[in-house]
């Protein structure tokens, strides 16, 4: 399901973007202390990015983390397959046909990643 960053082309990551919720100040401050461990923000978008190349334990936590704060405090979570950057030294996903094959079936059904219903 993984390889190394060195893999061919088809090599991809999962990018999550995340806008948060307006909220009065304690639960703003709760969405921030959820993301802060695991995205980094962008001021010029006010969203935050986390990228994700495997679905291990740190990459489920991260993406229950995500949803979980998407749940309690309305933000918006899109996961989006891109490119692996130049700068990435984390694990990437292949085009092997578990994942890939998953993520682009999900994705035909005309609703962008990670606005899958939750069940």
């Amino acid at each position: 399901m993984t390889s190394s960053p060195n893999s061919p082309d088809s090599a991809w990551v999962l990018e999550a973007t995340i806008r948060t919720a307006p909220a009065a100040d304690p639960q703003w401050q709760e969405q921030l202390d959820r993301l802060r461990p695991i995205a980094s923000y962008v001021p010029e978008t006010q969203t935050w990015h986390a990228r994700l190349g495997a679905l291990d334990q740190a990459g489920l936590q991260m993406l229950q983390t995500l949803f979980d704060t998407a749940r309690a405090h309305g933000t918006e979570v899109c996961l989006t397959p891109v490119v692996v950057p130049a700068y990435w030294d984390g694990p990437v996903f292949t085009r092997e046909p578990d994942v890939a094959a998953l993520l682009e079936t999900q994705a035909d059904r005309g609703r962008p990643l990670g606005q899958l219903p939750l069940s």
